[in-house]
């Protein structure tokens, strides 16, 4: 998540890693956020990488 200057609101920036990552690189985490996902589909800098999560298969039904 990132501030709008202007309005003071949380943002999504369409980012999704693991919390070190995120913070690591300076985006904030929404503390009521839930979303997650399974540690095969992250890539080396901690972030989700869309070949890794098309290759595994998803815990859940979408």
């Amino acid at each position: 998540m990132e501030v709008n200057p202007s309005s003071g609101e949380t943002v999504w920036t369409g980012v999704t890693g693991t919390r070190a990552a995120l913070e690591r690189d300076g985006f904030m985490i929404h503390p009521k956020a839930g979303a997650y996902c399974p540690a095969e589909w992250l890539d080396k800098g901690g972030y989700l990488d869309a070949k890794l999560a098309r290759r595994h298969p998803r815990p859940w039904s979408i």
